[in-house]
């Protein structure tokens, strides 16, 4: 049987746990916390640190958890208590960040302490009809929230600057979807394809799941590390 995704481990043991935080998907959505910090006016390395931290327990943790709770997607043997104390711990763990740094920050990041749960629940819950649960809401919750949340946490304050890296990390957001829901139809749900294609000098070439699959996998790559690999540059421009 296909591995349920291109990062997942051979199951079992502690690898049933590196698979379950979807390691280069975790490491993408946090480069937009330091690309939103890095777009403020100035970056103060500890508040970046304490919203990446409550960044990777509210996403790497507790949603990645709720999510292979519903339906075991990844179809790791990790049991479902442990699953539900990951979920329910990563938030409140990533809003007693939030909680604290309302103290430096002021009272208006109260508003994303609000919402930020709301989004993972609502997201990997299918909650509320599912309306969460779709391609704009996945853009949404895991590209323009994470980068407004932490331009606020520098700036204290969103102007357009911030809007334009939400609308941006919204944009790639919406990208990663559009492969990755095929990518995942082709691992999980698809048994066989069979065809071919015959192109204008009369070549044949065989058409099944590996080659659908390889270049929307080799895309998703891609952009996690280069995500990561920008975050990076923009810290090391604020830091050097």
């Amino acid at each position: 049987m296909a591995r349920p995704a291109f990062y997942a481990a051979r199951p079992g043991g502690w690898r049933d746990w590196w698979t379950m935080l979807h390691p280069p998907y975790t490491a993408w959505h946090l480069s937009y916390v330091v690309i939103g910090a890095t777009l403020a006016p100035r970056t103060d390395g500890g508040r970046l640190v304490a919203t990446l931290l409550a960044f990777f327990f509210a996403v790497g943790v507790a949603a990645h958890a709720l999510d292979e709770l519903h339906g075991r997607p990844l179809r790791t043997a990790i049991p479902a208590p442990w699953l539900v104390a990951l979920g329910a711990g990563g938030l409140l763990i990533a809003c007693a960040f939030g909680v604290v740094g309302v103290t430096a920050v002021g009272p208006g990041l109260l508003v994303f302490i609000v919402i930020g749960p709301l989004l993972v629940l609502g997201y990997n819950l299918e909650l509320f009809g599912g309306w969460i649960h779709t391609d704009l809401g996945f853009a949404a919750a895991w590209g323009a929230f994470p980068v407004l949340v932490s331009y606020f946490v520098q700036a204290e304050h969103l102007d357009l600057t911030a809007a334009l890296g939400a609308a941006a990390a919204f944009g790639i957001s919406l990208a990663q979807r559009s492969l990755s829901t095929p990518a995942r139809a082709l691992r999980r749900r698809v048994a066989r394809v069979d065809g071919h294609v015959t192109m204008h000098d009369e070549s044949v070439h065989e058409l099944n799941a590996a080659v659908l699959l390889e270049p929307l996998e080799r895309a998703l790559r891609s952009l996690s590390w280069a995500s990561v690999a920008l975050a990076l540059a923009l810290a090391a421009n604020r830091v050097f």
